[in-house]
């Protein structure tokens, strides 16, 4: 018998190509990704991994049995759909994962209202990043995510998993109250081409939107600081140290000493939820979408570009 966490475990190491990249997905040690591979050849008898120069590459029989591992836990992830869809109801556990923003500004609402109507689920949430969120629906251990792309910079999903929209999201740019800006009634980014901005860190999808869109302005941007967290930024800006661009969704009050101006052209964030299309015919994940688009409807409407966000949707 193969152990299905076993599987899991070399399919983890095929898709992200080393042991510490596998081991960093899953959430454990290189010591424990390394003996599960162990047993795993012992159990097939085969040798599954050759070291390559300072790495590892899967052999012949490690590539044959990552593909049957990649269809296992598919079908693993199918069964389990298609038990909860006989039953008809949401029941069991559901795993939600949430960019900061939306956690504050959406689930809260979405969580409310599943326990009222389904009091037989039992939703967990997490916290975390939409890069991190999307990987983590593509190899299972995520239900449902939300996450966001930009009118100008769609984020694009691996093949096998759905999407729905939830809702349009404006943002505006937070300047220092003595800003020669802030009292506009509106600006263009170009306004902004001699100023620092704070950013998000290097690396992150909001980031490189960032760049790309002013530099698209034909401005270079001065990026001054970098912060995970909105409120962080807009503290650093309510002490002068620059500007930023701020999604209207889970804003709250603002600090003292920042002002909110409008981008006449609008720029908005799209937030959306992702599931695996083989779980679309979970009652848990269709009810847990259904509840995130019925409290996107009931936040303020936006006026922003329409998003291409056609593929799988219901």
């Amino acid at each position: 018998m193969l152990n299905l966490e076993r599987l899991r475990t070399l399919d983890a190491v095929a898709r992200y190509g080393s042991v510490s990249a596998a081991a960093a997905e899953l959430q454990v040690t290189t010591s424990a990704v390394s003996q599960q591979l162990a047993k795993l050849e012992r159990e097939t008898g085969e040798r599954l991994l050759a070291r390559q120069g300072r790495g590892i590459r899967l052999t012949d029989a490690g590539r044959l049995l990552a593909a049957h591992a990649e269809r296992i836990l598919s079908q693993v992830a199918l069964a389990r759909s298609d038990l909860e869809a006989q039953r008809g109801r949401a029941v069991g556990r559901l795993l939600l994962g949430a960019f900061p923003t939306a956690v504050r500004g959406v689930l809260p609402a979405v969580l409310t209202r599943l326990r009222a109507d389904h009091p037989q689920l039992t939703v967990t949430t997490e916290e975390m990043r939409p890069e991190e969120a999307v990987r983590r629906i593509e190899r299972g251990d995520l239900d449902v995510a939300v996450v966001l792309d930009w009118t100008n910079r769609p984020m694009p999903l691996p093949a096998g998993l759905s999407r729905a929209m939830v809702l349009d999201d404006p943002v505006d740019v937070a300047v220092p109250a003595a800003h020669p800006l802030a009292d506009r009634p509106d600006v263009l980014l170009e306004d902004f081409a001699d100023d620092e901005w704070v950013s998000w860190p290097q690396g992150e999808f909001c980031h490189d939107w960032l760049l790309g869109t002013l530099r698209a302005q034909g401005i270079e941007p001065r990026i001054a600081h970098m912060a995970d967290e909105h409120h962080t930024q807009l503290v650093l800006v309510a002490a002068g140290l620059g500007v930023v661009v701020s999604p209207r969704l889970g804003r709250g009050p603002l600090p003292a000493g920042v002002r909110m101006v409008p981008v006449r052209e609008a720029m908005c964030r799209h937030v959306f939820a992702v599931w695996r299309a083989d779980a679309g015919a979970r009652p848990s994940v269709r009810a847990t979408v259904d509840a995130l688009r019925a409290a996107g409807r009931e936040l303020a409407p936006a006026s922003c570009p329409p998003a291409d966000h056609s593929d799988g949707s219901w």
